[in-house]
């Protein structure tokens, strides 16, 4: 019990110290590599409400690095090679203990953060150069696209569940049941992970997206601990202290953006995380911030569209909403992260006394 546990915080302390140390260089990449956006979202677009402009600090967007999600997945990534690296250069029963790089648990997770981290970059990269190469920003910039490659994602991560693991339902809180899906276990997946991936329009005010991830992440800490699923525990505590790290230099004024860099590596994970906890129904509670933004865009497109171009909220996503009904964006960030907190608790205790 207290290796298990210390297998889960010091990592999580070390990651931050990483995270913390490499900052200041990547830092100073950003900033000589000029790593923004030329245009900001005002100038691109033809959106006309009116509140628009109140809530969106456009000076800001073509000034400040939108690529500060490496500091996660790097740090992430370090830490993990670095405690894998002692553990076979050192190997005793507390190093082989502390490695929590696993085939069966963590090797798909992490595989996922990875993957979602360098398309999110070359997304990056592209708004920010215009092209790579010969791949201009119509690319990845198109949603479609985008979309398409989540979904290929999908089929590949849910065949996994499917074929390789023989996973073919999820489970129901409270009802001590699977609900059986069969094949269609693979499109449930591919739905949930869009679900997930859209809620990257969170990443709009300084500290927002970091601190509901962050405890997002602590909370599948303590559910995969308590499943005894200790090297997921550690991941996910692990990511939490990436993504504190990369807070602390995200606090208003940010230093830099999340980006998609960060955003999709973290979707597509929490995703797979869900599945493997067979948690899956309770993350619209666990991560009640997230599931807000996403439905508070499909409510405002979908009244937009077909209901005489009616707003359901003075802007979307909601958290813009807030800013423009007045709330500073301190209010905002301080009131999600409380919100983040409960709701998690809430989403832990059910899965807790559910199972």
């Amino acid at each position: 019990m207290i290796l298990d546990a210390v297998k889960i915080f010091l990592p999580t302390t070390l990651v931050f110290v990483i995270g913390i140390f490499i900052t200041p260089t990547l830092t100073t990449i950003m900033y000589k590599r000029k790593l923004w956006k030329k245009n900001n979202r005002a100038q691109e677009s033809d959106i006309t409400n009116k509140h628009f402009a109140g809530v969106h600090d456009g000076a800001a967007e073509v000034a400040t690095p939108r690529v500060g999600g490496v500091v996660i997945w790097l740090s992430v990534l370090i830490c993990i090679s670095l405690i894998w690296i002692i553990s076979k250069a050192f190997p005793s029963d507390l190093s082989q203990k502390l490695d929590f790089f696993s085939k069966n648990q963590t090797l798909v997770p992490l595989g996922a953060l990875l993957l979602g981290a360098w398309i999110g970059l070359a997304d990056d990269l592209l708004q920010v150069r215009g092209s790579i190469g010969d791949m201009s920003s119509d690319v990845l910039g198109n949603r479609w696209v985008k979309i398409g490659m989540i979904v290929a994602i999908g089929i590949a991560v849910g065949s996994w569940f499917y074929f390789k693991l023989g996973v073919s339902g999820i489970s129901i809180p409270f009802m001590h049941s699977l609900w059986h899906l069969g094949v269609f276990f693979i499109p449930f997946f591919i739905l949930v992970l869009l679900g997930v991936f859209s809620t990257s329009v969170i990443d709009g005010l300084d500290g927002l997206a970091g601190g509901v991830l962050a405890i997002t992440f602590a909370a599948y800490a303590v559910i995969a601990s308590a499943q005894h699923q200790i090297d997921i525990a550690a991941l996910c505590g692990v990511i939490a202290g990436g993504i504190l790290a990369f807070l602390w230099f995200n606090v208003p004024p940010a230093r830099f953006y999340m980006g998609e860099t960060g955003m999709l590596g973290l979707t597509l994970v929490l995703t797979v995380i869900a599945f493997l906890t067979n948690t899956v129904l309770l993350l619209p509670i666990i991560a009640l911030p997230l599931t807000a933004t996403t439905v508070s865009v499909i409510l405002q497109v979908t009244s937009y569209k077909y209901f005489g171009k009616r707003r359901v909220f003075k802007i979307a996503p909601l958290h813009h909403h807030f800013r423009a009904i007045g709330w500073s964006k301190e209010k905002v960030v301080m009131r999600y992260w409380i919100v983040s907190i409960i709701a998690a608790i809430v989403g832990v205790v059910i899965a807790l006394i559910s199972k």
